[in-house]
């Protein structure tokens, strides 16, 4: 099927490609110059002035921190080492959340010099905890803007985390589809869904924050029990709900309804062509945004600088979908044509402001344990 070369890529559990294993080295030709891309500053500084404070040579490694769900193509991974001269090597201490906590303890003496990796669920903690550097890219697309978190960190991809259904399941039973959050709790659909725990998976947190943003404050917690009290089944990773507990791809489980991405049911289309057997409710969605940073105290802040421009670019851009499942920011970009046709965004997405969930987040993940595990 068509997912199978990238179904582990949105786990943030698993680590699903080359690069994605903890301190994975890529060779390239240290003789080379730097690109055009190291040359770019952090806001408000001379780039002149920033080479010659950080010695203004390319060569040697640059330690890219990240979750361990990173993945691109190596061939633009060796022509990035190619042209700037750099050896790149990877530390992905988990998911996104365990991303930002590794960054905060290790604040004082940085894993590496660039992340990437920090979603708008964990953002506020990682600007807030000062293990950013001030950085902008010269050639950020002017559609990130619509992401913006300051100038310590420059959007690179975003998707939609939303239930998705069984179309065929549905049809076979003789059962309306729901269409909402609340749908899920009314007789219909008892033991049909199956979600991910919020403590443990990155989709599990997006799926809390959207019913905050939907029930407010007052009425997010009555929600989960009665969605609990319907038969929600919860598991720690995407994919064990999407691969086994799911009826609509190929583990052949037994519930119609699952957290995944409004991006899945282009994963599903048919090899030989037609409608995937899927759908996304986009009323459930949640926009996950994803994010790179030069690291404070970075050994090699020319190189991770150099390392941001490289995900903005273009031929990077347009490789993520295929990669990791994530639409790139920059919607100049060609999608696949089964995203076009299968994978819409959502046009109201689910929100939650980035201080608000840094404020409430432990707080709103352990009421959630209360709740629903007990």
């Amino acid at each position: 099927m068509a997912h199978t070369a990238t179904r582990l890529v949105r786990t943030g559990v698993v680590a699903v490609a080359t690069l994605a294993l903890t301190a994975c080295t890529l060779t390239g030709n240290g003789d080379e110059t730097a690109g055009d891309g190291t040359d770019s500053a952090p806001a408000g500084e001379d780039s002149s002035a920033a080479d010659t404070e950080d010695g203004g040579d390319s060569g040697g490694t640059l330690t890219v921190v990240t979750h361990d769900s990173f993945a691109l193509s190596e061939e633009l991974l060796s022509g990035f080492e190619a042209e700037t001269g750099y050896t790149l090597e990877t530390v992905a201490p988990g998911d996104a959340g365990a991303l930002v906590n590794q960054l905060v303890l290790t604040a004082d003496s940085p894993l590496g010099d660039v992340v990437y990796g920090i979603d708008n669920a964990f953002a506020a903690r990682a600007v807030g905890a000062d293990v950013l550097a001030p950085y902008t890219p010269a050639d950020q697309p002017a559609s990130a803007d619509a992401y913006d978190l300051g100038d310590t960190l420059t959007p690179v991809d975003m998707g939609d985390v939303c239930l998705n259904v069984d179309h065929r399941w549905f049809a076979e039973h003789d059962v309306p589809e729901p269409q909402t959050f609340a749908d899920l709790t009314e007789e219909d659909y008892r033991d049909l869904t199956v979600v991910t725990n919020p403590a443990t998976s990155s989709p599990g947190l997006a799926l809390l924050l959207a019913t905050v943003d939907e029930f407010g404050e007052d009425g997010w917690q009555d929600y989960w029990r009665d969605l609990d009290a319907n038969g929600l089944k919860v598991v720690d990773s995407w994919s064990d709900a999407y691969y086994v507990d799911f009826s609509g791809s190929e583990g052949a489980g037994e519930r119609p309804i699952v957290l995944s991405y409004a991006s899945s049911p282009a994963a599903e289309v048919p090899e030989s062509g037609g409608e995937p057997r899927t759908g996304a409710l986009l009323s459930t969605c949640f926009r996950q945004v994803e994010y790179a940073g030069v690291l404070a105290g970075a050994e090699n802040p020319q190189g991770a600088r150099a390392f941001v421009d490289f995900l903005v670019s273009t031929p990077v851009q347009e490789d993520i979908p295929g990669q990791m499942y994530m639409y790139p920011v920059d919607d100049s970009v060609d999608l696949p044509q089964a995203w076009r046709q299968h994978a819409p965004l959502a046009e109201e997405p689910r929100a939650v402001d980035p201080a608000t969930v840094d404020a409430n987040r432990e707080d709103w993940i352990a009421a959630w344990r209360e709740i629903v595990v007990g």
